[in-house]
């Protein structure tokens, strides 16, 4: 995917703590995943819904976090991964300059994640 067709914001769905502690550092390095395979997984509007069925089902405490794409530059790659479809990925740390959101994403009754309206 080409940055003219990419969307403007992608998400990453991360523990509070984790957040918080990227908040004081000033940078995010990553969770324990992205640091493992080399990069910062996020995924798109789209693709957000089902990241939290797979990745963080029964998860509580954790955050959405809107990244704007034109702040990353060259290190935002579109790869193929799950079912083929193209997922960014950012290698390198994530400067919080480029964070324009961070919401809660609580648990709802039915222990599926409760996304913010405007996803």
């Amino acid at each position: 995917m080409t940055a003219a067709v990419s969307p403007r914001f992608i998400y990453k769905i991360c523990p509070e703590t984790l957040w918080r502690a990227a908040e004081s550092a000033g940078v995010f390095r990553g969770a324990p995943v992205d640091v493992q395979d080399g990069f910062i997984h996020f995924s798109t509007a789209a693709q957000a819904v089902e990241t939290a069925a797979k990745h963080f089902a029964g998860q509580d405490n954790l955050l959405l976090v809107q990244v704007d794409t034109s702040q990353l530059g060259e290190r935002l790659k579109w790869e193929v991964s799950r079912g083929g479809a193209l997922f960014p990925h950012l290698y390198g740390d994530l400067d919080l300059k480029a964070v324009t959101r961070v919401d809660k994403l609580p648990l709802g009754q039915g222990g599926a994640h409760v996304f913010p309206a405007m996803l």
